[in-house]
């Protein structure tokens, strides 16, 4: 069983450039290594007749078709506009 030292903490931290304090080094400590505890428990499972997976649950497709619709004209879209050119919204230009 992997056995996580608070020095080893407190050097990782370091090393990350990250403050912190006795206390948090502790917990830590304690989490990281229960952490490493669970992970070695799943390790032991046999896996041998389990068939290999990208997901957890099967997928299939859930988007919708794209089917053309009909849509406001183009005049419509720009009436509203502050300036048009050539059937194109105007805008002030951005670069010199």
């Amino acid at each position: 069983m992997a056995n996580l030292k608070k020095d080893r903490v407190e050097e990782v931290a370091h090393l990350a450039r990250i403050a912190i304090s006795e206390e948090e080094a502790e917990r830590l400590t304690e989490q990281l290594n229960s952490i490493f505890a669970f992970t070695e428990k799943i390790q032991a499972l046999n896996t041998d007749d389990v068939e290999r997976t990208t997901h957890g649950r099967e997928t299939e497709n859930v988007l919708r078709e794209d089917e053309p619709k009909e849509w406001i004209t183009r005049e419509e879209a720009l009436k509203n506009a502050p300036d048009t050119q050539d059937g194109h919204f105007k805008v002030p230009s951005i670069m010199e």
